[in-house]
């Protein structure tokens, strides 16, 4: 089959392309991942504020144990996700996907009844070992599309994050001012729901004959990891996403915190707020993905994402106002033209029978980011709005951020200049 773009990339698996997903199926997928972004977004506006009840309502304390709780939840993502990567390449996509979202299920139930920090621990450290279903979903969408068109597909599939985001934060934001636990009863009851779906109507996207093995030397985190180094340009791409991911966590580390710090919002309009995110995302991904990808080409389109984040960030570390910081809105939508390109990047340096692999090597990526992420970017905003930060600078976070993202932007380049130098396979 003759692709669009980058056909240097193309897998050496020498299995057949897949043929076009049914729409039926991605509806399905589209659906999974939305309810799962329902359940985040409702709790997201009110999680930061639950743990400052708990510490007599100091933000600077608030944001450490925050950024405590977003280390443990990347923990667990990180030890987990490659066995999860695995089992679905050993037994199948369907059932990761339904034992994830019961797991979540039962999480929120725990994180609302939960009296005391210790208890919302815990729910976050089982949440971190069951929420596995989003990079899951994404090798069933490997499975069943074409390497040329998978940036597209996942465009689509991540305007599902975009549609979550719209409905969940607002409806977040408005149910935790009736009660702040009403937003953990409604989460449940959505990865339920979501969970019962699967049950009911998910088909299985990986057949026996295209299974692998599992074996525990690739499904633990440094053994996955090495799936990530075993191509040049593939392990560019990792270093890519990991700063990206890294860049990406200063917005649900801090951004709840510092938008009420420094502009005085409350739950609701934080809740909206992200609502417009939403609303941008879902623009982006569902509409602009696939055009961007056929008018640049997947490494174009890497490029325009990274350099759009790096302006969104610089416009919320520096605005003064709230309403101002909405400018950078659209350049951080933007930003999700470069996650759909490089996932599609990478799978196609894979084999079919390591999608689960790739996959789960891939979010051991992202909690590695998460790991470090939720302190480096807690601890910096608690610092420069502390007494003995040498300027009071609310928004060196997203500065930090505009400094990474201006890094991954010089590293990106020269992988893809690699990699375009690399002989055709």
């Amino acid at each position: 089959m003759a692709l669009m773009v980058d056909t240097e990339l193309t897998s050496s698996d020498g299995v057949p392309s897949p043929q076009a997903p049914r729409r039926g199926v991605v509806a399905f997928i589209f659906v999974t991942i939305l309810l799962d972004m329902l359940a985040l977004g409702l709790i997201m506006p009110i999680l930061p504020k639950l743990i400052e009840s708990f510490v007599a309502n100091d933000t600077a304390q608030a944001a450490r144990i925050f950024g405590l709780f977003g280390t443990a939840w990347a923990l667990m993502q990180f030890v987990f996700s490659p066995v999860l990567g695995s089992l679905s390449d050993r037994f199948g996509r369907r059932p990761v996907i339904l034992l994830s979202n019961f797991g979540l299920a039962a999480d929120y139930v725990l994180m609302a009844l939960a009296p005391s920090l210790a208890w919302l621990f815990v729910g976050r450290l089982i949440s971190g070992v069951t929420s596995a279903s989003i990079s899951t979903a994404f090798a069933y969408i490997s499975d069943l599309t074409p390497p040329d068109r998978r940036a597209a597909v996942f465009g689509r599939i991540g305007a599902a994050f975009g549609a979550g985001f719209v409905l969940g934060p607002a409806t977040g934001g408005l149910l935790g001012d009736i009660d702040p636990r009403l937003p953990f009863w409604a989460a449940a009851g959505l990865s339920f729901a979501n969970a019962l779906y699967g049950l009911l109507v998910l088909p299985e996207s990986l057949p026996a004959e295209r299974r692998s093995p599992f074996r525990w030397r690739t499904a633990n985190p440094l053994g996955a990891l090495q799936l990530l180094r075993s191509d040049r340009m593939l392990a560019g791409l990792s270093v890519v996403n990991f700063i990206t991911q890294l860049a990406h966590v200063v917005l649900p580390s801090t951004f709840v915190l510092y938008a009420t710090y420094r502009y005085g919002w409350d739950t609701r309009t934080v809740g909206l707020t992200l609502a417009i995110v939403g609303v941008c995302a879902m623009i982006v991904q569902g509409g602009a993905v696939g055009l961007i990808v056929r008018s640049l080409g997947e490494r174009g389109a890497l490029m325009l994402g990274l350099c759009s984040g790096t302006i969104g960030f610089l416009i919320f570390g520096l605005a003064p106002t709230g309403t101002l910081s909405w400018l950078g809105i659209p350049a951080m939508a933007l930003w999700g033209v470069s996650g759909a390109a490089i996932q599609a990047l990478m799978t196609r340096l894979v084999p079919s029978d390591r999608q689960g692999q790739l996959q789960g090597a891939t979010s051991s990526v992202q909690s590695m980011a998460q790991l470090a992420g939720p302190f480096l970017f807690t601890l910096t905003f608690a610092y420069f709005i502390g007494a003995a930060a040498p300027v009071h600078l609310p928004g060196a976070p997203f500065l930090l951020a505009t400094a990474l993202l201006i890094i991954a932007i010089g590293i990106a380049m020269q992988t893809l200049r690699a990699g375009k130098e690399k002989p055709s396979a």
